[in-house]
């Protein structure tokens, strides 16, 4: 199994660093005036990846706070994966030949199944990302505005056949709650697929990390955010795992 990876993350709204609570537009609170000044902060602490969401983008279904994602794939040391507004393979090819090194597919993997087949066979699975959030098990969709009636291990199956081999599980009743990831659901979906999922949304303490890093399921990191951004613990803290 690859190592269990720390993605400290930085979600963009108005080209500044925010956080929301369950999606909430209306629920803000703005961290910082630059994601580049904050990645780099991340990279100094020793972050590997750094995962970056375009929220404008999400909620506009297209690319919004795309010059900040590049800026940081380009200039620092470090891996980027990005989420938001991603449609068209326009979108993915712009992202792609820019330096990032990932691209999050979310919405439109519920809502256009064919074409995100056909990215995962044009990049393979490494270069998509499949991001499953999850409203008491049904995928939800357009910046969590919508729920979809798929289920997120129905789809995640169906998209492993198809080559997918990272998928990001978002609870999103656990999102910018502090309350804990839920695991159970992320190992699950890891056991049901057999391939790689990042847990996002919910963790709060060491504790947490400790408990998706020693699980015996295939789960492969964690998403940070807030517990990052209100000193719940340190970054060189959770990436020496203690």
């Amino acid at each position: 199994m690859a190592k269990f990876e720390i993605y400290p993350a930085i979600d963009m709204r108005d080209g500044k660093c925010v956080r929301l609570v369950q999606g909430d537009y209306n629920q803000e609170t703005v961290y910082g005036d630059s994601p580049f000044e904050m990645a780099e902060l991340f990279a100094e602490a020793g972050a590997k990846w750094i995962h970056m969401v375009d929220l404008d983008g999400a909620k506009a279904k297209t690319r919004i706070n795309h010059e900040h994602v590049v800026k940081v794939a380009q200039e620092l040391d470090v891996s980027v994966q990005v989420g938001g507004g991603i449609r068209t393979a326009e979108d993915i090819a712009y992202y792609l030949e820019r330096g990032v090194d990932r691209v999050i597919l979310g919405s439109v993997a519920v809502n256009n199944p064919a074409f995100t087949k056909e990215m995962l066979s044009t990049y393979g699975g490494e270069k998509i990302a499949i991001g499953l959030d999850a409203r008491d098990g049904y995928v939800a969709t357009d910046g969590w505005l919508e729920t979809s009636s798929v289920q997120a291990v129905d789809l995640a199956n169906e998209l492993a056949r198809h080559g997918a081999e990272v998928f990001i599980f978002t609870d999103i009743s656990r999102d910018g709650m502090l309350s804990g990831p839920n695991t159970d659901a992320i190992a699950k979906l890891a056991e049901a697929t057999g391939k790689e999922v990042i847990a996002s949304g919910g963790v709060s303490n060491l504790a947490d990390l400790k408990e998706l890093r020693e699980h015996p399921s295939e789960i492969g990191g964690a998403i940070v955010g807030k517990a990052l951004y209100t000193n719940q613990f340190t970054l060189e803290d959770a990436l020496k795992g203690e």
